[in-house]
């Protein structure tokens, strides 16, 4: 009840500063030559007093405390003509100044398709303060796009991380995501990973959103809480367009891996109740089945005679089947002339079912392979021990998911000109669980010398081994022969994460002969909390004969054959038709259980004062924010000792609080000699803290001293940044731009491991994986871009139009390896080089566009030592996309996604050569579909 009348009162104060009258005003909105569609970010200018402003998001700018005279209004925006006209301010009340603005060289504004995205994108990137890149609702129809993540991966600087093909987390300037913060209308989003802070975007449909600004540069009233960039998506208000729109779109989706047609629809819509009060809102609906093929190695070796092989090799076959469900709603009231309110909700579900056949490898018993012929190895059955085996294991693993995002804000802005002030409220939640997950039910069969069975490896392809069974395949490959080794059944695994914030921001601004001072100042408070609870029961028995020939199924993996593997349903129906049956390990469940279970309070309070000077050539500003952070953490300490041959588990549940303090200056100059000319130069400091799976106070250790601890002490990065930028915008839509970036990062973290014993927490221990905080790391950079739209050419050749942006990163540190030596490495998830190329032509009924994305290896993992480093390969997809306009309300379009059937890989450079990790290939998806706009 308390916190409603707060956000009732605070409500009541932004419309009361509606009453407040200022002389000499000017007010009006920017629409295209239609009147139809508001332009957001049109640069409006007073001449004579050199005063400028942008407008928002539905087109509406305000001048206060304008002396009474005649002045003339200049309004600019990318691709479109200059516009003036003259208005006369009487000494007292309010003057209306609108605009209706032509493309270049005549006519009206095209509102939707490629060139409309370029005029959008380029004039918000123009106005902003900082260094920005943008993209809005336009372009992510322009481009065959699953999901958020990879319709940002278009803009320069940004690229993605993939999960089973498709983009996942956002990398910016080739830096880890996680140091990246996430919102949704102005609400920072929790994770619904347990071990992340990054959020993961492909949760969230492209077909919800207005706008996505990518802010690479800090001021103080923003979240300091990033060093790659702040990610602010925004999703469709009523009043984005003059007209109410309603829009369908219907499309089916086919992967040549599986072989399957699955839909997807959207429906998204605008409508106004009266002049004042609107809603806005979509859903879309979007399922995808694919499939996965994978090989995956560990525990490289070398033998005495020289040869190289991996002790555990894996053929793993994948089935996916992804469905996301996103909805939005918005309401908006105009309150009066210069207050707006709004409620704004969304909701995102996706819902992962996988299902994984694999066949497992293990030559740990073999001393030395028993033979080699160039890059192939051979292990024979007949040279091992009489107590050593190989060992051949044959799981599925049949796990379901979900994660939901979901958010509520209420606030209002008021603008008068002279004052501004906003206030937000608003919630936030994200989880992902699992109720019943076989991770794996596995198969085992122990092939020693008796068996005659033979095997050989063979080294010679570029990225996987293949294997053949030169003697004993009928019994390596009889289904009957692998008896149940275990069942690990996820029963629950529970990721929360909720957080509640509110702020409020008030700036006064005065008026000078050459330009505009303000003096803005805002609080904010934020109450997080995460936690995971894991319940896993482990059986290592089953009472009566369970082989794999009971729950026989057929592959789908096209690298090779894999032998025989289990049916996608069959292990899971099994089990639950005899439960009973399987007997439970409860130490190893209870170990399972109780070390990853944890929960960690994160509340922060900030504040912070800037000073702005406005002008239209010059813009300053200036301040500090301060954010202090309390963190409660609890989690347990599992100790595991034997006892007479019996397993003894020992839980205790820990606690620890911490407190600290962080001031984060910054400066931010934007100049522009010219209006098609803009510098920019950004200095600041900011603080991303660490993973909240890493802070909590998870302790386990084994019999023998190896232990694995989560680090309640971690320090969150420190980073001092500096941004520099040139943009020129062409008169025809297009421009230019060039940035050099430099950071400076404190206190980063990674992932230690010590083979030397010690204490930690007064806790003894003969080995210890754990995250630390390394010392200092340096990022320098460099980002080139270039846009437009060739229509000062002769037809047909006026509809070509360009984007292409390229990405330098530069990111070193140092860490410490197994034995406590330092070395320098490459971040983790740093990419030294990324660039987009996007060739499109868009003229009549036809829009064609092509669109290659580039990323560089980077190093993935930290291992003990250089030689055990997980690094990922390079990484470049090519899609294409098509659209015919049918009739003015109706577009059909075909997209074709990973033309090239890019692969995933993985290694580490052991041995003198690139190790296979992992590796792995998806084929290519087509999407067909049409839109309907009325």
């Amino acid at each position: 009840m308390t916190r409603s009348l707060q956000l009732v009162a605070g409500l009541l104060a932004s419309a009361s500063f509606a009453t407040i009258a200022q002389a000499g005003e000017i007010a009006g909105h920017v629409n295209d030559t239609t009147g139809n569609r508001a332009l957001a970010s049109a640069s409006v200018r007073i001449v004579e007093l050199n005063r400028q402003v942008e407008t928002d998001r539905a087109g509406s700018y305000v001048f206060g405390d304008v002396p009474a005279g005649t002045y003339t209004l200049e309004a600019r925006y990318v691709g479109a003509e200059v516009t003036t006209r003259t208005v006369t301010v009487p000494a007292t009340g309010k003057v209306s100044g609108d605009f209706d603005l032509a493309a270049f060289g005549g006519g009206e504004i095209v509102v939707t398709g490629q060139t409309a995205n370029l005029s959008s994108a380029l004039s918000r990137q123009k106005a902003a303060d900082g260094i920005e890149s943008v993209l809005t609702r336009d372009a992510v129809g322009q481009f065959p796009d699953q999901n958020v993540a990879e319709s940002l991966r278009r803009l320069p600087g940004v690229n993605i991380l993939n999960d089973q093909g498709e983009g996942r987390y956002v990398s910016v300037r080739g830096l880890d995501p996680d140091l990246n913060g996430t919102s949704v209308n102005g609400v920072r989003l929790p994770a619904p990973e347990a071990e992340a802070r990054s959020v993961a975007l492909d949760v969230i449909s492209s077909d919800t959103i207005e706008s996505i600004d990518v802010k690479k540069s800090f001021t103080p009233d923003m979240d300091g809480d990033f060093i790659g960039a702040s990610v602010e998506i925004h999703t469709t208000s009523a009043f984005d367009t003059k007209k109410n729109r309603y829009s369908i779109s219907g499309e089916g989706s086919w992967n040549d891996y599986s072989g399957k047609v699955t839909p997807k629809g959207a429906f998204d819509f605008t409508q106004k109740l009266g002049d004042n009060f609107g809603v806005a809102g979509s859903v879309s609906y979007y399922k995808r089945k694919f499939e996965t093929d994978n090989v995956e190695a560990s525990d490289w070796k070398t033998d005495d005679n020289g040869n190289t092989y991996a002790e555990t090799l894996e053929y793993r076959d994948y089935d996916v089947e992804r469905t996301r469900i996103n909805a939005a709603l918005s309401f908006d009231w105009r309150v009066s002339d210069t207050t707006k309110a709004y409620v704004r909700g969304n909701w995102s579900q996706f819902d992962d079912h996988e299902y994984r056949r694999r066949t497992t490898f293990d030559f740990g018993d073999f001393d030395e392979a028993s033979g080699a012929s160039g890059s192939t190895v051979s292990f024979d059955t007949a040279d091992l021990g009489s107590k050593d085996a190989l060992t051949v294991e044959r799981d599925l693993k049949d796990r379901f998911e979900r994660q939901r995002i979901r958010s509520v804000s209420i606030g209002s802005d008021t603008d008068t000109g002279t004052w501004k002030f906003n206030w937000q409220a608003s919630y936030a939640k994200s989880s992902e669980k699992e109720t019943f997950s076989l991770d794996p039910m596995r198969f085992a069969a122990d092939f020693g010398r008796a068996s005659g069975v033979a095997v050989d490896i063979d080294n010679s392809g570029r990225y996987y081994p293949t294997y053949a069974v030169t003697s004993g395949a009928s019994t390596l490959n009889d289904a009957s022969n692998y008896a149940f080794d275990r069942l690990e059944l996820t029963t629950l695994s529970n990721s929360q994460d909720r957080e509640w914030a509110a702020k409020a921001d008030l700036a006064r601004t005065f008026a000078g002969d050459d330009g505009d001072f303000t003096v803005q100042g805002g609080v904010k408070a934020r109450w997080r909390k995460k936690s995971y609870d894991f319940e896993m029961s482990r059986f290592d028995d089953y009472d009566g004969d369970l082989t794999l020939a009971d729950v026989l199924g057929s592959q789908t993996y096209r690298l090779l054959d894999m032998g025989p593997v289990a049916n996608k349903g069959g292990s899971a129906d099994f089990y639950l038709a005899n439960a009973d049956g399987f007997e439970r390990n409860p130490a190893n469940s209870l170990i399972d259980s109780s070390t990853a279970d944890y929960a960690v309070k994160e509340d922060i309070a900030a504040a912070y004062l800037l000073g702005r000077w406005d002008s239209a050539t010059l813009r300053i500003i200036g301040g500090v924010r301060v954010e202090r952070t309390h963190n409660e953490m609890t989690g347990n300490l599992v100790a595991v000792s034997e006892d007479d041959d019996d397993t003894i588990v020992s839980v205790t549940p820990v606690a620890y609080k911490r407190s600290y303090t962080n001031w984060l200056p910054s400066l931010t100059v934007r100049y522009s000699p010219q209006q098609n000319l803009v510098a920019r130069f950004a200095g600041y400091k900011t603080v991303v803290r660490p993973k909240l799976g890493q802070l909590a106070p998870r302790y386990s250790i084994n019999e023998d001293g190896e232990a694995e601890f989560g680090n309640p002490a971690l320090k969150p990065y420190q980073a001092w940044n500096f941004d520099a930028g040139f943009e020129y915008y062409f008169a025809n839509n297009g421009a230019l731009s060039v940035g050099a970036f430099y950071k400076s990062i404190k206190d980063y973290t990674y992932s230690s491991f010590s083979s030397v014993e010690g204490t930690f927490n007064g806790i003894d221990y003969t080995e210890l994986t754990i995250p630390v905080n390394g010392d200092k790391a340096e990022i320098s950079g460099l980002e080139v871009s270039y846009s437009q739209v060739f229509s000062m050419l002769p037809s047909p050749l006026d509809g070509l139009l360009t984007q292409l942006n390229y990405t330098y990163t530069y990111a070193r540190g140092t860490v410490l390896d197994e034995d406590g030596l330092a070395r320098r490495i490459d971040l983790p998830n740093a990419s030294k080089n990324t660039f987009n190329v996007v060739l499109g032509y868009e003229k009549g009924p036809v829009s064609l566009r092509a669109a290659g994305t580039f990323r560089d290896k980077y190093l993935d993992e930290v291992g003990g030592s250089a030689d055990t480093d997980r690094i990922v390969n390079h990484h470049f997809q090519l899609d294409l996309s098509a659209k015919y306009k049918l009739t003015e309300n109706i577009r059909l379009f075909a997209d074709w996604v990973n033309v090239n059937n890019a692969k995933y890989y993985a290694y580490q450079n052991y041995a003198g050569a690139q190790r296979l990790l992992q590796y792995e290939e998806y084929g290519s998806t087509v999407k067909f579909g049409a839109r309907v706009t009325f």
